[in-house]
């Protein structure tokens, strides 16, 4: 089933929400609450979380238990992804050091780097490995997905020695340059300083309304 870019990021908000309202002990939801949490219309909470099957009951709303299990079955594959972390820079520390990381659904089980300081140490808890090993690491610990941290110069070469390995799947990438992988390999890259361009254009454009 293909689905839209924006439906997912929508699912990732619900299941974030849901997840807090667990926590919370709350038991039931309706789609007007839903959406007016996440400043979203009640109308496309509903289209979004039907789209994947009838969950919810008209009149009483959403089990939270529920719809968060469904939600995150949506999501996700029912293992626990393992992650590595190429590139231990201040942007890789700092994902690394981020609990958002920490998860039920997947796990930073490697990092890599070049730096002699860095190569053979525990950083956050998560041993670090020398870039060059990479291939037969990524095998050893079944790792299937990267998240890459590196200067874009050396994006690439990264990639080269991630693929090798011939159990990656997926890259998430910070690196602005382009990248070359097998048809079997999805790269999803991060370019902050797109967004925020993209940011400072609305604002322009807001602006000058006023």
């Amino acid at each position: 089933m293909k689905v839209a870019e924006p439906t997912i990021e929508r699912l990732v908000q619900y299941y974030r929400l849901l997840t807090q309202l667990k926590e919370e002990g709350r038991r039931v939801i309706s789609s007007q609450e839903i959406g007016e949490m996440l400043g979203l219309k009640a109308s496309q909470v509903r289209k979004d979380l039907s789209y994947f099957g009838e969950i919810g009951k008209r009149g009483v709303g959403y089990h939270v238990d529920r719809l968060h299990d469904h939600v995150s079955k949506i999501l996700s594959h029912p293992n626990v992804w393992r992650i590595g972390l190429v590139g231990v820079g201040r942007l890789g520390e700092a994902l690394l050091g981020h609990k958002s990381l920490r998860s039920d659904k997947f796990g930073i089980e490697a990092v890599f780097d070049v730096d002699p300081n860095k190569v053979g140490k525990m950083i956050e808890g998560v041993p670090c490995f020398h870039v060059d090993d990479m291939p037969k690491i990524l095998k050893e610990k079944k790792i299937e997905i990267i998240i890459l941290t590196v200067p874009a110069q050396a994006a690439q070469q990264a990639v080269d020695k991630a693929v090798a390995s011939g159990v990656v799947r997926g890259i998430l990438s910070f690196a602005t340059a382009p990248l070359v992988v097998p048809p079997d390999v999805l790269v999803y890259g991060v370019d902050i300083a797109a967004e925020l361009e993209k940011l400072l254009f609305y604002l322009k454009s807001s602006t000058s309304k006023e």
